[in-house]
């Protein structure tokens, strides 16, 4: 049954909206690169930073008015029920959605926000990185536009505020990574992007012993949301550590390679211009 408090939100009214735009997210994932095969990649460098910057700011938002919210409307961590903090979770301030102090309506702009994130997609293919385009983007993109219709409907509040929260600080991080990398002379500085990987990872299980924890003290938080919350988590932690040891573990053993093969260059040449020399002799 949907949610009465949500009734008449935009986009939540009807799951074809979401579905449609999902699926034209997958045509883009599946034509664009055809599109640019025979094309020169976009530099976008002034688009991107408005955009991870935008996305920054959003994310902060978020962060700051789901602490704020949840806080003062008393939300426990072991177990928050849908309409346990009444009022706390219908609290409106007049004429002023995005601004409302209210759990649900920060949740929708979280909801919102993964609409936004497709453009990830969308740069990646316009400037030609495909490789960054993997089954772990994709899924991960499509996958939570999906789910938080579903929990905008059905669970828009309660037990479902950690996960939002955790991820919104850590998109604070990864969009000002991202940010600050369109800017040349902040190069020198980004050396900590396999921390931003790892800050995922830890949230991931937080959210899952969150999630459990309604489990093992119930609150009549509905048991298949927080048996599907905490499978989905599984799959994202599995990937993204899968991702993580592509990426990062295997990077040393490239390194060692590329070090080695150096040396063998530079021994050969050495060999060359002392063989010429002896021959000189």
């Amino acid at each position: 049954m949907v949610d009465p408090r949500v009734r008449g939100w935009l986009l939540l009214d009807s799951c074809t909206p979401t579905l449609v735009l999902t699926y034209i997210y997958f045509l883009i994932v599946y034509l664009g690169p055809k599109y640019m095969r025979n094309k020169m990649p976009y530099s976008l460098k002034n688009i991107l930073l408005l955009y991870n910057f935008g996305v920054t700011i959003l994310s902060f938002y978020m962060l700051v008015e789901l602490i704020s919210a949840t806080w003062s409307a008393g939300y426990k961590l072991k177990c928050q029920g849908l309409f346990d903090a009444g009022e706390g979770d219908i609290r409106v301030i007049p004429n002023a959605f995005f601004l409302s102090g209210q759990v649900a309506k920060v949740l929708w702009w979280y909801y919102f926000s993964k609409l936004i994130e497709f453009f990830d997609t969308i740069f990646f293919i316009l400037r030609k990185k495909n490789n960054q385009v993997t089954f772990l983007h994709v899924y991960h993109h499509a996958s939570m536009f999906n789910i938080w219709w579903c929990v905008l409907n059905w669970i828009p509040c309660g037990q479902s505020f950690l996960g939002p929260t955790l991820n919104s600080f850590i998109h604070v991080l990864m969009y000002s990574y991202y940010g600050l990398s369109t800017i040349p002379s902040m190069h020198k500085y980004l050396w900590w992007k396999r921390y931003l990987t790892q800050a995922q990872l830890i949230q991931f299980v937080l959210t899952i012993t969150h999630t459990l924890s309604a489990v093992v003290f119930p609150c009549g938080f509905p048991l298949g949301c927080l048996c599907f919350q905490s499978s989905y988590m599984v799959t994202l932690v599995i990937l993204f550590i899968n991702f993580y040891m592509q990426t990062y573990r295997k990077k040393p053993a490239r390194d060692d390679k590329a070090k080695e093969a150096m040396r063998n260059h530079i021994n050969g040449t050495s060999s060359c211009v002392n063989g010429a020399k002896h021959k000189h002799q």
